[in-house]
């Protein structure tokens, strides 16, 4: 972004050179010269020439590298876009295993809950896929959301501002040192509270019913702990696993959300490059 013509020219009259922060400006002699510039002496007090307004405008982005940002923009959305169809994909199969094992376990009264618990253990499995695709997801969204707010946002607002290149260097030491913007337990946290923690729950869900109405209706709790045996693993045993897997996700849904809501509240637009 360009600066604003009412600060360009506060920068060029001789009546700021002092207070403003205490900023000195350096000779003329002493500055880094672009094409066709040159130092001009000081003369008369001793007071360098400023720079005029069509020299500082070389500062702003010319032409193509606006266009080579435009591309940059449209390549971040494009990766963007594929890895968001790579965590559906994931999604899918976990609702597809699931469908398959109520079909197989609701397939006559006689056949086995098991299905139901095995394809608990291959969504576990989805989840955690998908909670890896996220993370990388998550650096192309934040590259073009970082591009959205501080350069075409301004753009279509027609602000201008003095910029210090912070964003720029931020962006371009994302390039030249990329790494992940959040941790494994966000990512997990994050894709359990949006999709898994719904097909987990159908799961369970058809797991118990499976138990209390098959092959008859249930009479009392020393039957439902026997229909809950599985191999050499008692009843009771099963009944606490099952309770702490769930309050397990539980705990990592809670603890992702209310991290994120904190994250919000201290930061009104918290993407991840901020």
């Amino acid at each position: 972004m360009c600066p604003s013509e009412e600060s360009e020219a506060r920068a060029t009259d001789p009546e700021d050179d002092e207070g403003v922060g205490d900023k000195t400006a350096a000779p003329a002699d002493e500055r880094p010269l672009g094409d066709g510039q040159s130092a001009e002496k000081p003369m008369g007090g001793g007071r360098a020439r400023r720079l005029s307004m069509a020299e500082r405008r070389e500062d702003c982005f010319t032409a193509a590298e606006i266009g080579a940002i435009a591309h940059l923009y449209r390549g971040e959305i494009y990766r963007s876009t594929i890895w968001r169809t790579r965590l559906d994909a994931t999604t899918n199969w976990s609702v597809v295993s699931l469908g398959i094992a109520l079909s197989i376990s609701y397939s006559s009264v006689n056949a086995s809950p098991l299905p139901l618990l095995l394809v608990g253990a291959l969504i576990t499995v989805f989840l955690y896929l998908e909670a890896r695709r996220y993370r990388y997801f998550n650096v192309w969204r934040a590259r073009a959301r970082w591009l959205e707010i501080n350069f075409y946002a301004p753009l279509l607002n027609r602000e201008s501002f003095e910029d210090e290149g912070i964003w720029q260097r931020r962006l371009a030491e994302d390039y030249q040192r990329p790494e992940h913007h959040i941790s494994f337990t966000r990512a997990f946290g994050r894709r359990l509270r949006r999709n898994y923690l719904w097909i987990f729950s159908v799961q369970g869900l058809a797991y118990f019913g499976k138990i209390i109405i098959h092959p008859r209706p249930l009479q009392n709790f020393d039957e439902f702990l026997s229909r809950m045996v599985v191999g050499p693993a008692p009843g009771s045993v099963m009944l606490v696993a099952g309770a702490a897997f769930y309050a397990v996700l539980a705990g990592v849904t809670m603890y992702v959300y209310l991290s994120d809501v904190r994250r919000i509240r201290e930061r009104p637009n918290p993407i991840s490059m901020g």
